[in-house]
């Protein structure tokens, strides 16, 4: 009866909507992320990208006026998401949704977008079925396949032959081990052991133990940015798998900027592989890193998250000037199918059938800069990485 009762207010509102919406000057975006709580820092870096955007380019799409609202789920909770969307979609008359943080939430939020006609662009959720539960998504962040993928052969070129997989228990973790392991195992190496933690894990010694006990010679390694990143690398740290020779390879969200400065000396020389470092060289990144620091406040706390969103913004600005501003989710997709632009990260493109950001895929080591901060130097490109997610797919 409740989803009877949504799907009535939704059409109600569209409806009512319309004709005023049409003539309206303000085109509303609402963007869910966790403003709050242990992940915060994520959608504060949500909103410095966003803000950077406006920032260099402004808030307007012709005669159009853009407006984001917020909406705050600070961990993750597809209840709360959809929840969340709904009333922004009912009470707000938002034309886009965007944010998306964790995969539960994004994938929430599926169902409902083609009774609402409004179209979602995801800043960060990584798996890769997201894309394909609607015809109205559309992603400008990355997936863990993606990031994944390129690590077999950075570990394989290195003359591993043996590594233990650790991952959180939920969609990208299990995504990440299994490209890694796909990759790995097709050039010759062997996955000894595969481990999924509970996304609540935060006493990480015995995992570290069970590592020991592999005989791996090295642990790939997936848990979502934030505070179970930053422990499970001081674990490792702490537990000697670093001085007993163990190598830790990842995605870059166990080396996000913002962690770097609490790991310090102890992730010097760790390599991983991502779509985006803050210290990547390039004059649209330079610009992009001064506008999103100004907006964030502290230079330390941007991350990967905001360049997504900048791009994001970007992506929904196409889309506003391809439907003149009129609510149309579908020609608003259709708009940018194909579209190619060099963002920060270098240059990207959505795939036209799968709706996918295209990207350069970066190896990056941790490295010391001479005023003594950490940074992700990038020391190799896998250039124009689809996601190999997708086609693994049943």
């Amino acid at each position: 009866m409740r989803t009877r009762i949504i799907a009535t207010a939704l059409a109600l509102a569209l409806s009512a909507g319309a004709s005023a919406t049409a003539l309206a000057e303000t085109v509303k975006v609402g963007v869910i992320g966790p403003f709050s709580g242990p992940f915060a820092l994520q959608g504060k870096n949500f909103k410095a990208g966003i803000d950077a955007w406006f920032a260099t380019h402004g808030n307007k799409v012709g005669n159009d006026t853009i407006e984001v609202i917020y909406r705050d789920v600070p961990q993750p909770d597809p209840a709360q998401s959809k929840s969340a969307a709904q009333e922004l979609v009912v009470k707000e008359k938002v034309q886009y949704l965007a944010g998306f943080y964790f995969t539960p939430d994004a994938m929430a939020v599926t169902p409902i977008l083609k009774q609402a006609n409004v179209p979602m662009v995801v800043m960060n959720a990584a798996t890769s079925a997201i894309v394909t539960k609607s015809p109205l998504v559309v992603r400008t962040s990355f997936t863990t396949w993606q990031t994944s993928t390129p690590m077999a052969k950075v570990a394989y070129d290195q003359g591993i032959r043996k590594v233990i997989s650790v991952v959180s228990d939920y969609g990208p973790g299990v995504d990440a081990e299994n490209a890694f392991k796909t990759a790995f195992t097709a050039l010759g190496g062997q996955v000894v052991e595969t481990v999924r933690m509970p996304l609540s894990t935060n006493d990480f010694s015995p995992i570290m133990q069970r590592v020991k006990d592999s005989g791996a010679q090295a642990v790939f390694a997936f848990l979502p940015s934030g505070p179970t990143t930053l422990g499970f690398v001081k674990a490792f740290n702490e537990n000697g798998l670093k001085s007993g020779g163990i190598k830790l390879l990842a995605p870059g969200d166990l080396t996000q900027e913002s962690d770097l400065p609490a790991l310090g000396d102890a992730a010097l020389g760790m390599l991983t592989t991502f779509h985006y470092s803050v210290a990547h060289d390039s004059p649209e990144n330079k610009a992009f890193v001064e506008a999103a620091r100004k907006a964030i406040g502290n230079p330390v706390e941007l991350s990967f998250p905001a360049v997504a969103a900048y791009d994001g913004m970007y992506v929904i600005t196409k889309m506003i000037a391809a439907t003149g501003g009129k609510p149309d989710a579908q020609k608003a997709v259709d708009a940018v199918k194909g579209l190619a632009w060099v963002s920060p990260r270098g240059p990207v493109s959505i795939d036209a059938e799968s709706r996918h950001i295209t990207e350069n895929i970066y190896l990056r080591e941790v490295a010391k800069a001479a005023d003594g901060t950490y940074y992700n130097k990038e020391i190799a490109t896998f250039e124009k990485q689809d996601d190999p997610g997708l086609k693994a797919a049943p």
